[in-house]
């Protein structure tokens, strides 16, 4: 009977203090231990000590109900780090090999980021048949991104491997550098989904190992079309905006032009990876607002939020804000929460919080919308509350950007006119 009630309890209420359990049980502290080690299959135990929780387990098919969690030092070394538990009612619990472990309603934010998203991620189910995924990413579960994760991401962002499919692959990688000649055949192996870091962002990319490190690479198409020129703008003006961002004192990605043939290809370094096998924890801001929040209003209101909770420093805020007014002051009109990252530790779900460099800072306004390129224009912008005390500041870096763009040969006439 106690054993029915057990699961009716954990069933209702979810995870449950040992406490609460034996008060609701009538049992003592040795009977409910023995009464859950008898259901270890149905009842997982979380945390340690005092703390100490009981819920139901979740069963999802092909994972084990708890999956290990692996971290890659700047060395390139593994060591495990943790246990993901997959608990009912599509929570889950993340236990550290040291120190308490956290609760999350839904996906932990690093798990999130790791998921398959953006132009490489929508290709993920037609490279792995075998998974039964299906075949737009916006169908996908929970469930469906944690299989993703823990079966078949040997190269995620930041520094944690989920499950121990993935870290034979990434175990079984090798790094071969590449050279710049050989990116119109990475391009089209990317375009047929080829290989590569399931990094987010909507712009065509891959991922390859060049002789200073890792690198996500981003191309045109080299087709001469409208849209193709328009992006090859966009890209110089990529590596313009880092430029500018970097000489104002924020910490931004180094993004470099390669022209090669009648493609254009902008390299950034990957700033969660270490030469060429070491890696750096990162999470983006989405997640982490979701899981904290539950806004995603403005890269500066939720800067602004993580430092009144003590993760973010107060240079560290100023700087998003910065960056916030600044893409608006340039117009990218596309300062998703994908676009903001930090160094932090993933196992952590209140983990303190370092800005990450800046990428994917460009003009959005003038990209092409549906195969359709409009003329470009100057581009205004009005300032708000949330920016007020780096507007100016912001302003100057806007000019300075709209001085190189206007002057830089790599970018088209036609596009240099506009903006004038």
């Amino acid at each position: 009977m106690s054993q029915a009630r057990l699961i009716e309890i954990l069933r209702e209420r979810g995870p449950t203090s040992a406490a609460d359990l034996r008060s609701q049980l009538g049992l003592s502290a040795p009977t409910l231990s023995r009464l859950v080690r008898g259901q270890e299959t149905l009842v997982a135990r979380l945390g340690r000590g005092p703390a100490t929780r009981y819920a139901l387990r979740r069963q999802v098919t092909g994972l084990p109900p708890e999956l290990p969690v692996y971290r890659v030092d700047v060395a390139g070394e593994v060591a495990e780090v943790g246990r993901l538990i997959l608990l009912a009612g599509g929570e889950h619990w993340l236990q550290p090999a040291v120190g308490p472990g956290d609760h999350f309603e839904g996906l932990p934010p690093i798990v999130h980021d790791m998921a398959p998203q953006g132009f490489l991620g929508r290709q993920f189910s037609d490279w792995h048949p075998e998974l039964q995924l299906p075949p737009r990413l916006q169908d996908w579960s929970d469930d469906d991104r944690l299989t993703a994760v823990a079966r078949r991401e040997p190269d995620p962002p930041g520094d944690l491997i989920i499950g121990e499919e993935s870290l034979e692959r990434f175990l079984q990688s090798a790094h071969q550098e590449i050279e710049p000649a050989d990116y119109p055949e990475r391009s089209r192996e990317s375009a047929r989904g080829g290989a590569g870091s399931l990094a987010g962002g909507e712009q065509p990319k891959f991922a390859v190992c060049g002789a200073g490190g890792q690198l996500l690479v981003k191309f045109t198409s080299g087709d001469g079309s409208p849209s193709d020129e328009r992006w090859a703008d966009l890209l110089a003006c990529e590596a313009v905006a880092a430029e500018v961002m970097a000489e104002a004192g924020l910490p931004s990605a180094t993004a470099s032009l390669v022209d090669v043939g009648n493609q254009r290809f902008l390299e950034v370094e990957r700033f969660d990876r270490v030469d060429h096998r070491g890696r750096r924890g990162v999470l983006t801001l989405g997640p982490l607002d979701d899981d904290l929040f539950g806004r995603r209003d403005s890269w500066a209101e939720s800067a602004r939020r993580l430092y009144r909770e003590g993760l973010l420093s107060e240079t560290d805020a100023r700087r998003v804000r910065l960056l916030d007014a600044f893409g608006a002051r340039i117009g990218n009109t596309d300062r998703h929460f994908g676009n903001i990252s930090f160094f932090a530790d993933g196992l952590r779900q209140r983990p303190r919080l370092e800005l990450a460099p800046a990428y994917d800072m460009l003009p959005m306004y003038c990209a092409p919308r549906a195969g359709m390129v409009s003329e470009v224009e100057a581009y205004r912008a009005s300032p708000r509350a949330r920016w007020l005390d780096v507007w100016e500041e912001a302003g100057r870096m806007a000019e300075t950007f709209w001085e190189r763009v206007a002057g830089d040969s790599r970018i088209s006439k036609a596009f240099r006119d506009g903006i004038s």
